[in-house]
């Protein structure tokens, strides 16, 4: 998957920008706040149907604009035996922060997960490390966003649950439980089940790929395993009986209290005391090898890279971190966007064939070449 033109209209800073990137490594340096980070925020946009620093309407609007456009186009290989066979794709979104319209290869797209699951991009920034030490919301929706493009079948099942939790949290809270409570708690486990065994397994899938990375950026934290927790006590009871159980303690609280929605997964260290004796370095690293290790996946299951975009990589990690990231990135064959005040000094140091764009003044435009070693 490669981006060859991405657009943006009264997004933050910039009131109309365009660039076209090549494939392998895009370098976009700029001083801070010139907005070489928003054009990764558009990318993610378009995938996650939010920016990894928050909601449409927490300051993504440009002063003054009633709405924002992304227009992205992209190249995706149709048949992983074929790697000639190659189609255009177009995708479009207009966000006022309340309400959006969207367009896909010319045709209108009645749901944002429909436009996001066609685009994919994954994204590292300064706050990343929270798919480690943060809440497990945020580790849920690593595993669902995969899921959503390597299984077409889960975001319908998905969907599914999201609706019948919905449904069930709402008798709870108005204590109707004669008005059909039983029978959502039946269509909870029947979408429920299956979507936690999905997770667990797309979890050991994701284990053989980001193992071996993380050994490889960050050799000094041993072997890892990852731990699926399914958000019930599934190896005692089917999640039936266990919201049964729970049902008059859920009847107080309000909400549903068992269950995928309250799922979460971790990374144990064998050779370390625990996940809390990371620094904040090694939490970093650790959630970079998750990112680039689902990129990685996504490859292998659908024969094409995704995007992957890393905002200031060059002081989120020092030279020598930098340098095997780097080395593995123009290894692969993903399109990567890498953006920093100046180069990365583990970028000059390898020699890599880097395309360069600056950002300046609203306008993004040719950047100078790398120095060489």
């Amino acid at each position: 998957m490669q981006i060859t033109r991405l657009d943006l209209r009264r997004f933050r800073r910039f009131d109309e920008v365009s660039l076209a990137p090549h494939s392998g490594l895009n370098l976009i340096t700029g001083e801070n706040g010139a907005g070489k980070t928003s054009l990764l925020e558009a990318m993610h946009l378009m995938a996650y149907g939010r920016s990894f620093r928050g909601r449409v309407r927490d300051g993504l609007l440009k002063d003054g604009a009633t709405d924002l456009e992304v227009f992205v186009e992209w190249r995706e290989r149709v048949s992983s035996g074929d790697p000639a066979s190659v189609r255009v794709r177009k995708a479009g979104l207009r966000h006022s922060g309340q309400d959006w319209t969207g367009r896909l290869d010319g045709e209108h797209v009645a749901q944002l997960g429909d436009l996001c699951a066609a685009l994919a991009v994954v994204s590292f920034e300064p706050g990343s490390h929270a798919l480690v030490t943060g809440s497990a919301e945020n580790r849920r929706r690593y595993l669902d966003w995969g899921l959503f493009h390597v299984e077409h079948e889960f975001m319908p099942l998905w969907r599914r649950y999201a609706r019948a939790l919905k449904q069930r949290n709402a008798l709870l809270k108005s204590g109707r439980i004669r008005d059909g409570l039983e029978a959502w708690e039946r269509e909870l486990a029947e979408a429920g089940e299956p979507l936690s065994r999905r997770r667990q397994l797309y979890l050991e899938a994701l284990q053989d790929t980001m193992a071996p990375l993380l050994d490889r950026i960050a050799p000094g934290l041993g072997r890892i395993d990852l731990e699926y927790q399914p958000g019930w006590r599934r190896d005692a009871m089917p999640l039936e009986d266990a919201l049964l159980l729970a049902r008059e303690r859920d009847l107080q609280a309000g909400y549903t209290s068992v269950g995928p929605h309250r799922g979460d997964w971790r990374i144990q260290f064998p050779g370390l005391p625990g996940r809390e004796a990371l620094s904040r370095g090694q939490a970093k690293l650790t959630a970079l090898a998750a990112i680039l290790g689902q990129a990685a996946h996504h490859a292998h299951a659908r024969g094409a890279w995704p995007v992957i975009a890393l905002d200031d990589l060059g002081s989120e990690l020092d030279r020598a971190h930098q340098g095997r990231v780097l080395e593995w990135l123009a290894e692969s064959a993903a399109q990567v966007f890498i953006t920093g005040t100046e180069p990365p000094v583990g970028m000059v140091d390898l020699d890599l064939d880097v395309s360069m764009f600056h950002v300046e003044h609203g306008r993004v435009r040719d950047g100078a070449p790398l120095p060489r070693p």
